[in-house]
């Protein structure tokens, strides 16, 4: 199964979100707080995350998941014209959003200036993983060198 049909799978898998997204749109289900998927191997950096105000652990509406969904299906399909530079880091472990859509982005876009690294066995918030300097580093090269050449 190729890129294009694993996100028309993933679709209509989820036929039925426009249904429930019309009938019962302010339904909440499973919370996104530290019982979800595990987004950093920082038992601290998770503390620290989650007591922050401003980071929402409360349970997503129907409608929310819809529109996530929705978009998603969007972007998949117009990967082909993401034409600025950009830089994607993802961790191999993510559990929360698939790296292989980092990788479809990364090969479909026909951006002249575009760069990826993937970070074997990282989770989703990369910047609250141990590596963090590390990743902190990477972007700030990555910026740093495409400065450089505009002076």
């Amino acid at each position: 199964m190729d890129e294009r049909e694993g996100a028309a799978s993933m679709w209509k898998k989820s036929a039925v979100a426009p249904i429930f997204s019309l009938l019962i749109p302010q339904y909440q289900f499973s919370a996104v707080d530290k019982n979800g998927p595990p987004v950093s191997h920082d038992p601290e950096a998770l503390k620290a995350k989650y007591s922050d105000p401003l980071v929402f652990t409360g349970a997503i509406r129907v409608r929310t998941g819809y529109e996530i969904l929705r978009i998603s299906y969007q972007l998949q399909r117009n990967l082909y014209r993401v034409a600025v530079p950009f830089l994607v880091l993802h961790g191999t472990a993510d559990n929360v959003t698939n790296p292989l859509g980092s990788t479809m982005l990364y090969q479909a876009a026909v951006s002249a200036d575009k760069s990826i690294k993937l970070y074997d066995g990282l989770l989703h918030d990369l910047l609250f993983e141990p590596e963090k300097e590390e990743i902190t580093s990477c972007i700030i090269e990555w910026f740093a060198s495409r400065l450089e050449a505009r002076r």
